[in-house]
């Protein structure tokens, strides 16, 4: 469903008040028909990005709630071009939807991370992290949470991933959009990063394994050319900045 536009008819415009449930709603919500494979499905639609009343509005699913303790889903739709993350999403709803009631399945994901490197024998070593989940060598990262700044969460990703702390390099950042699957469309930046740490410890529920590799070995283990072109950034920003041969 995310991404798809649906047309979502009102029935609690912005500023209605439900006296059942004692609740002022700061946007509008009400019901879409949603085309499946065999059937059409109706379901609850919030709408963001439109602070006053209406009757109808046509617009892009940009989350989709699955309530926990019962079996109902509901719909987050938004003017096309707006673009909402987890965490932005869920500070709006909470005037209805307690954070702890429901999981939020995303059209937009915004990660951090960093390209994390010390010296181990006098020879630069880069961090390469193996995900659980995508199975492939790639840079400790993960989404942002509210209140943080870019920096912010890559210190903190690496740190619950790996075990690390960082010092980030000014000056380096590189970003990258791509798609996951057909659906999720994702913004990832990537900073560079010092460390002192000698000690790795992986977060086990979430990372399967990780090396500290030579730049020639860390570049062939990268499976994505994304990942690829960024590693090779790094050796030429370092050589820039006087950090020594990589």
């Amino acid at each position: 469903m995310l991404g798809k536009m649906v047309r979502v008819k009102v029935t609690r415009p912005c500023h209605y008040y439900d006296a059942q449930t004692d609740t002022r709603y700061i946007i509008n919500y009400g019901i879409a028909e949603v085309p499946g494979e065999k059937r059409s499905f109706v379901l609850g639609a919030y709408i963001l990005g439109v602070n006053h009343p209406v009757r109808v509005f046509e617009g892009k699913i940009i989350a989709v709630i699955h309530y926990r303790n019962v079996k109902k889903t509901a719909l987050v739709v938004a003017p096309k071009n707006m673009r909402r993350i987890d965490y932005e999403i869920r500070d709006v709803l909470e005037f209805n939807e307690p954070r702890d009631s429901y999981t939020l399945d995303c059209l937009y994901e915004h990660s951090c991370g960093a390209v994390v490197f010390r010296k181990i024998n006098d020879e630069y070593r880069f961090l390469l992290i193996k995900n659980r989940r995508s199975t492939h060598w790639g840079f400790p990262k993960g989404h942002m949470e509210k209140g943080e700044t870019r920096e912010q969460t890559a210190m903190r990703e690496v740190l619950e991933e790996t075990g690390v702390h960082i010092h980030i390099y000014e000056g380096f950042c590189s970003e990258s959009e791509y798609r996951i699957g057909a659906r999720i469309e994702k913004r990832v930046e990537v900073f560079l990063a010092s460390t002192e740490d000698t000690q790795t410890v992986i977060q086990k529920e979430e990372i399967e394994d990780y090396v500290w590799k030579r730049y020639p070995e860390a570049y062939d283990m990268l499976k994505f050319d994304n990942d690829k072109e960024i590693l090779a950034s790094v050796k030429e920003f370092m050589a820039e900045q006087g950090l020594g041969e990589v």
